[in-house]
């Protein structure tokens, strides 16, 4: 069941991607990292569709991440990125080239080897990480604001792919924090929930991570700005969990080898799958007539 939940989300998730680059892709330029691209875009039917796919996908990886660890259901929703390569393919009516069909595989191949390898066991104890969460939380803003400093400081595409890599931590850490509020609800209720940081760090990087995704998209193709996000996500979401959720994973020599090599894989999947043509050609078309 925790499989069907992953991947149903990663569905909705990769389908909301696309229809919201479709959106961001017509704002204009200027308004890259400035609030004004959001209220732009929420003047957008075609926009609110995508973060209404978005939010349904967010929700159903709340209940998967309630029933299992972190690093069981980030590299299951990391498989948004083939659901994205997918409509984009329909949307712009070309067939997916070898090069993505691979990629799916390299993909596909790599999160079944490393739920198999790693066995990852979640653990519902999160209290007394308050102050680690502090720690985790400050690491995070510091690598994300580096992240947009480096990236302004790039032509458009490189700016796009810092970007991506900084939504794609916070995401991850949005991850995190929404296990830590579930579990704190669940032993406490909903004031307890109210007094601690987690539901205040899930809100920020919701929203801190919604602008530089969109930031992101209208700054290059999607073929650009979508992978760092699914790749930066998962790996975040996983040593997150790890550090301060009290998941576990393998940790003998030849599983840390082959977790490793999946990771690896995990990445150049995605990269192949990034690299598609059917992204660029539906970002393309995006530009020329599809608003909102």
């Amino acid at each position: 069941m925790i499989y069907l939940i992953g991947i149903f989300a990663a569905l909705l998730l990769g389908a909301g991607y696309v229809l919201q680059q479709r959106v961001a892709v017509t704002a204009p330029l200027a308004d890259i990292l400035h609030w004004r691209l959001l209220l732009d875009l929420m003047r957008r039917r075609l926009w609110w569709l995508g973060v209404g796919a978005m939010v349904v996908g967010q929700v159903l990886a709340a209940l998967a991440l309630r029933l299992a660890s972190v690093d069981v259901v980030e590299p299951l929703l990391s498989s948004n990125l083939l659901f994205a390569l997918a409509l984009a393919a329909l949307l712009s009516r070309q067939r997916p080239k070898p090069a993505e069909i691979g990629g799916a595989a390299l993909l596909s191949a790599a999160l079944g080897v490393f739920l198999a390898v790693a066995q990852p066991r979640s653990s519902s104890h999160v209290s007394g990480v308050e102050r680690m969460g502090l720690v985790a939380v400050g690491c995070v803003a510091a690598v994300v604001l580096g992240t947009v400093l480096i990236g302004r400081r790039r032509g458009l595409v490189g700016e796009s792919i810092w970007l991506s890599c900084g939504a794609g931590l916070l995401f991850g850490l949005q991850d995190a924090a929404t296990r830590a509020t579930l579990v704190d609800f669940d032993h406490h209720g909903v004031l307890s929930v109210l007094r601690h940081m987690w539901v205040y760090v899930l809100l920020a990087c919701a929203v801190l991570g919604i602008l530089l995704a969109q930031s992101a998209f209208k700054a290059a193709r999607l073929s650009y700005s979508l992978p760092p996000i699914t790749a930066a996500e998962p790996i975040a979401g996983i040593a997150l969990g790890i550090a301060l959720l009290g998941d576990r994973i393998s940790l003998t020599t030849l599983g840390l080898g082959l977790e490793s090599a999946c990771l690896v894989a995990l990445i150049a999947g995605v990269a192949l799958i990034g690299r598609s043509r059917s992204l660029a050609i539906a970002r393309a078309r995006a530009a020329t007539g599809a608003g909102g």
